[in-house]
């Protein structure tokens, strides 16, 4: 499930791919079980003067938190007070982000996808900022990664097994293969 976070979450696109668990159980809605949550945006600043973090959920993930039966109250419900705890550190199972460095002076990227083990079709890849790409389908995602890069000139660059099956968020993967 989706959110955007506040500039201290968001953290100038750092936070982008952070899991946070969040709960509420000040609305009588609230079943105070908690939902993991994945901040892919930044949220409007200034809503809350006075308020370090907040995040601006999805009608899904607002739902998820309710007890059963009663999603459109909660979600109906304004703002809500939540208790959070950051759970991860970027990357996960769900969610894939990832930095290109080292295009060899042959321009910016206009095209990132992914294809996953087992599969025959490239998945593309949101654009985050920078040279960082995502990939957030809302399933698990099965390791190891191929990489298809595609210039703004053009050219398309195609990396297999980029990403191995046991990869690591915030670990460096190299590869040696590069544009002709």
């Amino acid at each position: 499930m989706i959110a955007a976070g506040s500039t201290p979450l968001y953290r100038s696109g750092e936070g982008c791919g952070a899991c946070y668990e969040v709960k509420c159980t000040t609305n009588g809605a609230c079943s105070g079980q908690p939902v993991t949550i994945v901040i892919t945006d930044q949220s409007p600043g200034g809503l809350f003067p006075g308020e370090v973090a907040h995040f601006d959920m999805s009608g899904t993930a607002l739902g998820a938190m309710a007890k059963p039966g009663m999603a459109d109250k909660l979600r109906a419900g304004g703002v809500l007070r939540i208790q959070y705890r950051r759970v991860d550190q970027g990357a996960n199972p769900f969610y894939f982000d990832v930095l290109v460095e080292f295009e060899d002076d042959d321009g910016d990227l206009s095209a990132v996808e992914l294809m996953e083990a087992g599969s025959r079709a490239w998945t593309p890849m949101a654009h985050n900022w920078g040279a960082t790409w995502r990939l957030n389908n809302g399933r698990r995602l099965n390791a190891p990664f191929g990489l298809r890069l595609t210039s703004d000139s053009g050219r398309v660059l195609v990396v297999n097994n980029a990403i191995p099956a046991g990869w690591k968020p915030g670990r460096t993967y190299r590869s040696l293969v590069n544009y002709p």
